[in-house]
């Protein structure tokens, strides 16, 4: 009955699973992540040596461990691909479990590290930050309740996927980690508004949102003085903002030359939330509009893609993993040139961070998974039958 309806698409019986991957996996998408990673490891060469000699590690300590984690990524990123969208979702809630109890327990056994934000569990040998491993998982676990509200009988999965959004947008809060829970808030939105939310709506929402922004404004002090710093006319050039901003101003077109570059001596974050600093200095702009067309080229790829597809669970879950990678490389971006606030947002695939690389190899590895070209998987088989 499924083929007299959709017609047949011709499927190779027996076919090895890493043919059949290569086959029908978004090569373009995969090998701009590889590039980035490259890219990463190049610029973590140049920014993380003095980071090694001020804590008394050798020169190359974090390019090594970035190495590692980066390596480690990459292999959960394929595995993950080759996985099929129901086992992605089934392996998606049992992560989404654990790393909302994480979340959770932050307040308790968390640390932040002196950075006034409790956000990592300290392990002595590494950290981990569990809103990295939550976003990735979030996202199925909404997109799978939004798209089984659809459903005929089917339960109140908008509800319920707003009272999941809330819950984890209070605890980001909480932390405070104001970056993460506007990602997180962004990814339901881009769902919600996907699966055909009213407009009107969502500019109650957005109303909201404006909102909880003043009531941060006016309660967290940690709140307050970055939206300050960043509405201030002048910046303070001995701020990482100052820092970064003249660091790209001194780059140019060409840059300074590679190893040339001084801000990585004065930014405490130069090897992660302000490595496109490092890349404006020692190459210019003609690097950072390279990376920027790595992530808008895997971003366009896997909406274009998923247009195509039928189900909607795939289609919702793909466009709120797309549209969060490519965002939040835009917000760390946007901080170093000084368009948005300061958020401490890692660049994906490109700043040090074993949560952030792993997290981004699990996210990436669910996009590529649901992005995959399957037999009668698309929506232009029932446009094609519609109209003979």
């Amino acid at each position: 009955m499924t083929e007299m309806v959709y017609g047949a698409v011709p499927t190779r019986a027996g076919e090895p699973v890493l043919p059949k991957w290569w086959r029908t996996v978004d090569r373009w998408s995969l090998s701009c992540i590889l590039i980035l990673f490259g890219i990463g490891i190049l610029l973590g060469l140049a920014a993380s040596p003095p980071l090694a000699e001020r804590n008394g590690f050798a020169p190359f300590h974090y390019v090594q461990r970035q190495a590692v984690f980066g390596g480690f990524a990459l292999c959960v990123m394929i595995f993950v691909s080759m996985l099929g969208p129901i086992v992605v979702r089934r392996l998606a809630v049992l992560g989404f479990a654990a790393a909302f109890i994480a979340l959770s327990l932050l307040p308790f056994f968390g640390t932040d590290f002196g950075k006034g934000a409790v956000r990592w569990y300290s392990l002595g040998f590494a950290s981990i930050q569990p809103s990295e491993f939550l976003k990735p998982t979030f996202v199925i676990v909404t997109a799978w309740f939004l798209a089984a509200s659809q459903d005929l009988g089917g339960p109140p999965g908008k509800t319920l996927s707003f009272a999941i959004t809330i819950s984890i947008v209070l605890m980001l809060a909480l932390q405070p980690d104001f970056g993460q829970a506007c990602l997180v808030l962004f990814g339901w939105g881009v769902m919600y508004f996907v699966a055909g939310a009213p407009m009107l709506l969502l500019m109650v929402l957005a109303g909201f949102v404006v909102l909880g922004g003043t009531v941060a404004y006016q309660s967290s002090e940690h709140f307050a003085r970055r939206i300050d710093g960043f509405l201030s006319p002048e910046v303070d050039p001995t701020t990482q903002l100052g820092y970064a901003t003249n660091a790209i101003r001194e780059g140019g077109f060409f840059g300074v030359g590679v190893g040339e570059g001084q801000v990585k001596w004065s930014l405490p974050d130069a090897h992660t939330d302000f490595i496109i600093a490092v890349a404006a200095e020692e190459y210019g702009l003609v690097l950072v509009l390279i990376i920027i067309a790595l992530y808008a080229t895997i971003v366009v790829r896997s909406l274009v893609r998923l247009m195509r597809e039928r189900d909607p669970f795939i289609r919702l879950a793909g466009t709120g993993l797309a549209c969060m990678f490519g965002v939040q490389a835009m917000i760390n971006m946007g901080v170093a040139v000084r368009l948005l606030p300061a958020k401490g947002m890692t660049l994906p695939f490109v700043s040090y961070g074993g949560s952030s690389l792993i997290a981004g190899g699990i996210a990436v590895g669910m996009l590529l998974a649901f992005t995959r070209s399957r037999p009668q998987g698309e929506i232009g088989d029932i446009l094609r039958g519609r109209l003979r």
